[in-house]
């Protein structure tokens, strides 16, 4: 079974840096999509950022320019790598690994999620 740990998550101050980790388990992970998602309290959960099989990568618009999302296939890690952060931002942020590419994340496994508070 797909087993995935997020870390990474803290307190930052508005404009700070996060780096999220997520670690993934009993997969080839070089043939899976990974993808980061978000869920603020009351609202449904949201496509932040994917990294393709093939190495491409695709953001949402409310992330791009300030989101990076990278993979590292030898530590079947993948990172968000999180910049100029606002308010909005907070939420708990889940890792999702899917055998086909999609930014919803209905046919991949979920991780526990990490919180991410931006506040001063």
């Amino acid at each position: 079974q797909v087993q995935l740990v997020e870390s990474g998550g803290g307190l930052v101050q508005p404009g700070g840096s996060l780096r999220l980790s997520c670690v993934a388990s009993a997969l080839a992970f070089s043939n899976y999509a990974m993808s980061w998602h978000r869920q603020a309290p009351g609202k449904e959960r949201e496509f932040v950022a994917l990294s393709g099989i093939g190495g491409g990568t695709l953001y949402a618009d409310s992330v791009q320019g300030r989101f990076t999302i990278s993979r590292d296939n030898a530590k079947n890690t993948v990172y968000l790598e999180m910049n100029s952060l606002k308010p909005e931002d907070t939420a708990v942020y889940y890792c999702n690994a899917a055998p086909v590419q999609s930014t919803s994340g209905k046919f991949g496994s979920w991780g526990q999620g990490t919180q991410v508070t931006v506040s001063s």
